[in-house]
């Protein structure tokens, strides 16, 4: 999933990015509200962690330009200011979710996961096909009733290739939901991944097709 940061504070952009890319989401970073809407016009993320407190605008205007002009992504409000009428506002306007400064780690990750959750309609937290089965609240994958020891960039490719299962992902989409806008990729990580995939879950599960891109059948 591939994750917006909206926020300031560089330290604190630096941390949150750092974790939830070891937890497999791409994430980009921006720390202006206009960077935010331009990158959501041109490169739209899967969801968005908006600071309220920004140099160039307020987080609020932000966020009602975004619904105004139709964006209907799931935003996390992440911020200081923890009154009654500061969480009213934002979820008013549009916001999903709604998280305190200070917090845990892992609380903000659970509700990324939640919201994630959302985007496919999804009532529940497994992903299956055939006898492999992704747990997105446990981050584990099982194949025959076999827990299978993923990387987080393996973890992710798995989980893009089931959501979009018989369908052909292109190596440029692929990347962009494995990757941030800061990371280099090398030539051939795409295809070491879906080599160790291979491997681990059966030559024949991940197809190549024609060159274009990958795709997820069942043999």
């Amino acid at each position: 999933m591939r994750l917006l940061l909206v926020e300031d504070d560089a330290s604190l952009a630096a941390g949150l990015s750092l974790a939830l890319r070891n937890k497999g989401f791409a994430v980009n970073h921006v720390t202006r509200g206009d960077h935010a809407l331009h990158a959501v016009a041109t490169d739209p993320p899967d969801l968005i962690v908006l600071d309220l407190g920004l140099p160039d605008m307020e987080g609020l205007e932000v966020l009602r330009a975004l619904r105004a002009g139709g964006q209907r992504l799931p935003i996390l409000v992440l911020t200081a200011r923890d009154t009654l009428g500061d969480k009213v506002a934002g979820l008013d306007l549009g916001a999903d979710d709604y998280l305190a400064k200070p917090f845990e780690m892992q609380e903000l990750e659970a509700r990324v996961r939640a919201l994630g959750r959302r985007l496919g309609n999804a009532g529940s937290s497994l992903i299956s096909l055939g006898d492999l089965q992704l747990d997105t609240a446990s981050m584990q994958v099982h194949k025959a009733g076999v827990p299978v020891d993923l990387s987080r960039r393996e973890y992710a490719l798995l989980k893009a290739l089931l959501e979009n299962s018989g369908k052909v992902l292109t190596r440029e989409t692929l990347e962009g939901k494995l990757y941030g806008w800061d990371e280099e990729v090398a030539s051939n990580t795409l295809e070491v991944h879906i080599h160790h995939l291979r491997r681990k879950l059966g030559q024949d599960l991940i197809r190549t097709v024609r060159g274009v891109g990958y795709c997820l059948r069942l043999p």
